[in-house]
């Protein structure tokens, strides 16, 4: 395969809602750029990117599968193809995939973190949906150029308009509609194109075959109303296209399409498409729309990071004669080749065989093997180059968010934070034998999943795993049988609570021991302040004249954080708290860094006590979609769980409840939901902030701790 030149380089991520059509739609770019012979249905199991068991049942994406593909567009119409031709005019896709329920963020956000350009697609029948939200803001965070793609045309109560509407109310004033589906629900056939001022119809046993037709005679009107409108929108951003439609002059259709390409990489407009994966209608307009709108590498700003050596600013460049620059991702056990670590290339080039810098860490990793990945198949590559992604095999000392550079040229990017987990539950193996590879499996997980935690609870001797929700920590026992053959006994999920103050406080820490031979002292005072919700834990060294020895202020610092992860009112972690070491003591001879980390711990919780701890418990953002008929039993039942109702609005023929509630108040929920509505009911939850714990919940919480 030929390497593809930078301009023709597509890195994209599809986005979306749970069940808004991401994997179906890039089954049918699979299948129309050649990659796979027939399209694969999640319905049916058979979806090439759903490759893992569990996603194949569940009709859901779990894992974020990478994988590329080669598209000419359609509207080149190539008369010779031969393969010199093609690649003459090709791009180079790499598509990443990711999942749409709410537990496994992680992987939609490290797959944001590292893409040019984004498909958000819409479900049809009903526009934006709390997830799409989500995503949409984490696009936003991580800067990425988007287009939307409002797939579904062809479902009962699909509404192109309605979705458009929600969009531009809920997301972004910025759309323009380039696309104008022909027909309503099971009468759609195609869309007409506002920007050519065609209609594109796909016919073939799977839509492969493009026909250009005119404009329906009864669409016309319509359609001449909506060009107007966009064009406007696309001339506004550039001035001497706007004085050339203005004095009425010939526009071309390729200086439309570069300056709304620079709008969109701008995010001044964000392109609207439409059609349906499930009746492989609008796929191929898309993949022109991707090539046509979508960043390349050489779009966008180069990657900035800092020197670890000098602690100065730095920037890479997507050239090859750049020195080597790379981040790291995913990491992911195959079951045939190992650990797998997937990463993009921002500089330079890599080939195999080389040693590499992990700058995270300041470790040497040899890359022994690379990897082209396409779903569950590894194509062997020779080398790698700017912009490109891939993954490499037998890693030992790289985790996701690390940086791979040039020995010579080190470089730290910025890392991808992930949430904490916000449910626990006790996890053991159903036999003594099986207990070593429960730990070992448990780790592979860990370095799988950034927001899947396992930790030893030392009082009651059990091993506890944490992660966003229960069908996260669902799928990892559902893997642990299936992938490792281990049968666990778990018990019921726990609430991940946290602790944190009220009011300043200070107090001392004093740590002296004397037994024959030398002693141990250490002896600090310190202050603690809230901190404001969600910063987490600040450190702030005000020792003056060496009254404890600068080497001594670390240990000080470890044994607070010590103290922080067992709280003082019911053993959950402190957070949110600001501590000051102001003053203290040592001794010559007996002060050590040991004797200071207990005077630390020991101050820390007496000062915790006096300034007033109280408990926080997670709050999900919660959508519950309802018939009319059941909304006031749904809106009874959600008081009873301490919900604060935000807004109840219609979609989609059902009555949609947005509401706050805490996650202790939510286990079972879906099963409750689906006997007060007859089944008909959906919801979908997210973690959205912490909140203090209302005093009386809070005793029966402590209560429950001590019992």
């Amino acid at each position: 395969m030929a390497e593809i030149p930078l301009e023709r380089l597509r890195n994209i991520g599809f986005i979306a809602h749970i069940d808004a059509g991401k994997t179906t739609t890039t089954e049918c770019v699979l299948f129309y750029t050649g990659i796979s012979h027939k399209i694969g249905s999640v319905d049916e199991g058979t979806a090439i990117m759903d490759w893992m068991e569990q996603e194949k049942e569940r009709g859901i994406t779990i894992t974020a599968a990478a994988t590329s593909c080669y598209w000419v567009p359609t509207y080149l119409k190539l008369e010779k193809e031969t393969r010199e031709v093609r690649e003459k005019n090709e791009y180079q896709i790499n598509i990443i995939d990711t999942p749409g329920h709410i537990d496994f963020t992680a992987e939609v956000q490290r797959s944001l973190r590292v893409l040019d350009g984004a498909v958000v697609i819409f479900d049809g029948t009903a526009g934006v949906e709390p997830q799409s939200e989500t995503v949409w803001h984490q696009a936003d965070r991580f800067k990425v150029p988007r287009l939307c793609f409002i797939n579904k045309m062809d479902k009962l109560g699909a509404d192109f308009f309605a979705s458009l509407r929600s969009i531009e109310e809920r997301l972004t004033k910025n759309i323009l509609p380039l696309q104008l589906p022909i027909g309503k629900e099971k009468e759609f056939k195609g869309v007409v194109d506002l920007l050519t001022n065609k209609a594109f119809y796909f016919e073939g046993n799977y839509g492969e075959h493009v026909i250009e037709k005119e404009v329906p005679e009864e669409m016309k009107e319509e359609v001449k109303k909506w060009r107007k409108i966009v064009l406007e929108k696309i001339v506004e951003k550039d001035e001497k296209l706007l004085e050339d439609y203005l004095a009425e002059k010939e526009i071309s259709l390729s200086l439309i399409k570069k300056v709304l390409r620079k709008a969109t990489i701008e995010f001044k407009l964000v392109p609207v498409l439409c059609g349906s994966s499930l009746k492989k209608k609008g796929i191929q307009l898309l993949l022109d729309a991707i090539c046509d709108y979508l960043p390349s590498p050489l779009d966008l700003p180069p990657v900035e990071g800092i020197n670890p050596k000098t602690h100065q600013n730095e920037k890479r460049f997507p050239k090859k004669d750049e020195p080597f620059c790379a981040l790291v991702f995913k990491s992911m056990i195959d079951p045939f080749v190992g650990e797998l670590t997937y990463f993009r290339v921002y500089s330079g080039e890599l080939p195999r065989g080389v040693y590499v810098l992990n700058s995270s860490n300041f470790k040497k990793e040899r890359i022994g093997r690379l990897l082209r990945v396409h779903a569950d198949e590894r194509i062997e590559i020779e080398k790698i180059s700017a912009g490109g992604i891939a993954a490499t095999v037998g890693l030992k000392e790289t985790t996701t968010g690390d940086t791979l550079c040039d020995l010579d040229h080190p470089i730290v990017l910025e890392r991808i934070e992930f949430p904490e987990p916000v449910i626990f539950m006790r996890i053991e193996a159903k036999t003594r034998a099986d207990e070593e590879k429960l730990t070992k499996a448990l780790k592979h997980f860990t370095q799988e999943d950034p927001t899947f935690k396992m930790k030893y609870d030392s009082e009651t001797g059990q091993t506890l795993i944490g992660g966003m929700g229960e069908l996260h920590l669902e799928i990892i026992i559902d893997r642990l049988k299936r992938e490792f053959g281990l049968e666990v006994n778990v018990g019921k999920p726990q609430v991940a609570y946290k602790e944190t103050i009220t009011q300043v406080a200070q107090a001392e820490g004093k740590y002296i021991r004397q037994s024959g031979g030398r002693g141990q002292y250490g002896h600090v005072v310190i202050e603690v302040a809230p901190n404001e919700r969600g910063k987490g834990f600040e450190f702030i060294d005000k020792i003056k004249g060496g009254i404890i020895p600068k080497e001594f202020i670390p240990a000080v610092e470890t044994g607070v954080k010590e103290a922080l992860q067992k709280g003082v009112l019911a053993g959950y972690p402190l957070t949110d708290i600001k501590v000051t070491l102001f003053d203290g003591s040592f001794h010559v001879v007996d002060s050590s860094d040991f004797a200071f980390q207990i005077a630390g711990s020991i101050a820390l919780v007496e000062a915790a006590k006096k300034a007033k701890p109280i408990l926080l418990e997670p709050i999900m953002r919660i959508e519950v979609r309802t018939p009319e008929e059941f909304l006031g039993d749904v809106v009874g039942d959600l008081g009873a769980r301490r919900a604060k109702i935000q807004r109840t609005y219609p979609v989609a023929m059902l009555t949609a409840i947005e509401a706050f509630v805490p996650l202790a108040e939510m286990f079972g929920y879906a099963t409750t939901l689906r006997s007060l509505t007859q089944g008909r009911g959906t919801f979908t939850m997210e973690f959205d902030h912490y909140e203090p714990v209302p005093q009386n919940i809070t005793q029966k919480i402590i209560e429950g701790k001590s019992g």
